[in-house]
């Protein structure tokens, strides 16, 4: 995971932690932080050596990038729990008329054109 930090963020950063913490602590600090990293990676391994413990030999079988959150669309969830069928049928919507082709049809029958109380 890289957070969206780029070598220049990671710079200013540093720059920053510099003045913040002054040259003396600044190794201390930096240790600490390495040896954070470090605990929260040894975590992160051990939850899935873990999980692929419990689960065994289905743990490969397993498509991790459908289950990624990014993923998800309430929409499309929603629409494949409410339809039966395999694919949703595409709503054909009929072309409109235009507002000037429809008031040119109007005057062709003689009949006023629309008008719209609250458009004025």
């Amino acid at each position: 995971m890289s957070f969206g930090l780029t070598f220049e963020k990671l710079l200013v950063i540093g720059v920053i932690a510099v003045f913040l913490l002054g040259p003396q602590r600044l190794p201390e600090y930096a240790a600490k932080l390495a040896k954070l990293v470090k605990q929260l990676r040894g975590f992160a391994d051990g939850a899935k050596d873990r999980l692929r413990e419990e689960m065994g030999p289905d743990y490969d079988e397993v498509d991790w990038k459908k289950l990624d959150p990014r993923q998800y669309d309430p929409r499309r969830i929603i629409r494949e729990a409410l339809t039966e069928e395999d694919e949703p049928k595409p709503v054909v919507t009929p072309p409109r008329e235009s507002a000037y082709a429809q008031r040119q049809r109007f005057m062709r029958e003689g009949k006023p054109a629309p008008y719209d109380n609250e458009a004025t």
